[in-house]
């Protein structure tokens, strides 16, 4: 094979488009947007993660700053904690632009994040973030097809096809020629991609994360690269192929993403938030008031304690039973608390399981759902982050709970509320509420993004081999296509 045939077809077809007014635009348009998404989304990770972490000092600082206080009421007084982005955020936003940010922790309840970044998505849907993923995912496909709907077909309607053939330029290097030429677009078209690679690797992104994202785009972009010059090569008029497609764009780019998430829905649905809510709630019923000590569902408990004790009364036990129920009741209702909520995360997973397995019919859905888990920015990762803030809340719980127990007595705290003396010797000292841990909830799952990517980027290299034997085979038969 001659690559000298195959070179000088590829820079023909470069000359061809800067020529072409259209192509040009085409080329100017896409990289300004490529380059004004790759801005916008780095200076809102910026400022969404200084924000974010500015506040969750700020968080940590104002609760061990409290003065002394009764263990209880620094309970109730609750803990913040915020959802920070990860590196790879600037290239593809995933929930993180919808979902909450910020959850408040307190005791005997489990709260939702709250304050999402751009709430106004409801209204605005996918082109309220115009962010590098959807450029690449939506967009470049677009300006590939500008590019190259005529890279074959062209030439069999200006009749030069068969004079190429003549001077012993095969089907096969003429199609080389122009999937050279519109490859080496698309691998232009991934500078700014590179670009915001290096950004999120400069913010502590590992490098092989980042090239392996990288290399995902380029499986995407290739794949198309294929589609274009085989449905190029199959067309006999250059509107016919335009068409075709503008026709496979819209089904694979716009229809294949909402489709999906329709079909996961109607197949894995499950109960809303207010129904979740109530049978929250009744399953909480039996579990008792952690408050009181002589509530009926804690009679076994105390019985419990008097007889392993050798006590008849609870003052004369060693420590102090309102915070001895308290951290039982604290347990037993967050095992319930957890059980509905790892239940419901189950559920929506089944969903997206759905979606997962619908990326084989699509190369788009499937860049989609790998590039989100290999950023950090999938349902996976915020389900971390809600496992992450449970633990937290948890554990500053139940280290104020056992102050309760041990350093306070049982007549101060049930006189507080009547005796001025007995309330002053229940409030601790402000040194006991540095008991918080830092919060890290990206960290160390670098592992897991690949191992919950890599079934999407086995799609990818799926679509990839498709359809570029699905070129080649109709590239053999070029000669054959010619009116």
């Amino acid at each position: 094979m001659r690559l000298g045939d195959i070179y000088f077809i590829a820079k023909d077809e470069w000359r061809y488009w800067f020529r072409s007014r259209l192509s040009l635009s085409a080329i100017i348009a896409a990289s300004l947007l490529l380059v004004a998404s790759l801005i916008n989304t780095t200076h809102q990770v910026q400022t969404e993660s200084a924000t974010r972490e500015g506040f969750q000092q700020e968080a940590v600082k104002t609760f061990e700053s409290q003065p002394a206080r009764h263990p209880h009421r620094m309970i109730h007084y609750g803990h913040y904690i915020f959802r920070t982005p990860t590196p790879l955020s600037v290239i593809d936003l995933g929930v993180d632009a919808s979902a909450g940010t910020v959850m408040f922790l307190e005791g005997h309840r489990q709260n939702s994040t709250v304050f999402p970044p751009n709430y106004s998505n409801a209204y605005a849907g996918q082109l309220a973030d115009l962010s590098p993923a959807f450029a690449y995912q939506m967009l470049v496909p677009l300006l590939l097809i500008i590019l190259g709907y005529a890279s074959i077909s062209r030439e069999r309607e200006l009749g030069t096809e068969i004079v190429l053939y003549s001077i012993a330029v095969t089907p096969m290097r003429l199609w080389l020629g122009k999937t050279l030429a519109l490859g080496a677009s698309a691998v232009i078209t991934l500078t700014p991609l590179v670009v915001g690679l290096s950004f999120a690797v400069s913010e502590g992104e590992p490098v092989w994360t980042a090239a392996y994202m990288f290399l995902g785009y380029a499986t995407y972009l290739l794949t198309w690269v294929f589609i274009i010059t085989a449905t190029s090569a199959v067309c006999q008029r250059s509107a016919s192929a335009f068409t075709t497609l503008l026709g496979i764009w819209i089904v694979l780019c716009v229809i294949s993403a909402p489709l999906a998430s329709s079909i996961a829905e109607t197949g894995k649905s499950y109960e809303g938030k207010v129904a979740s809510d109530i049978a929250v709630q009744q399953a909480l019923r039996g579990t008792g008031d952690g408050h009181n000590e002589a509530d009926i569902a804690f009679n076994q408990l105390r019985a419990e304690l008097l007889r392993q004790y050798e006590v008849k009364s609870v003052e004369s036990l060693p420590f102090n039973i309102r915070g001895i129920i308290s951290l039982n009741a604290e347990e037993t209702q967050t095992k319930i608390l957890n059980r509905f909520s790892d239940q419901r995360m189950e559920q929506a997973k089944a969903q997206t399981q759905v979606i997962y397995w619908l990326g084989l019919l699509s190369p788009t859905l499937a860049l989609k759902n790998f590039s989100v888990n290999i950023a950090g920015t999938s349902l996976s990762e915020y389900q971390r982050f809600q496992r992450q803030a449970e633990r937290v809340r948890f554990d500053f719980v139940q280290k104020l709970n056992t102050m309760h127990a041990e350093q306070l007595t049982y007549d101060d705290d049930i006189k507080r509320s009547i005796d001025p003396l007995s309330e002053q010797r229940t409030r601790i000292d402000s040194h006991h509420w540095k008991i918080l841990y830092a919060t890290s909830h990206h960290e160390n799952f670098e592992v897991a993004r690949i191992s919950e990517s890599f079934p999407h980027f086995l799609a990818l290299i799926f679509w990839c081999f498709f359809a570029a034997i699905m070129a080649a085979n109709v590239a053999k038969k070029g000669d054959k296509n010619v009116a």
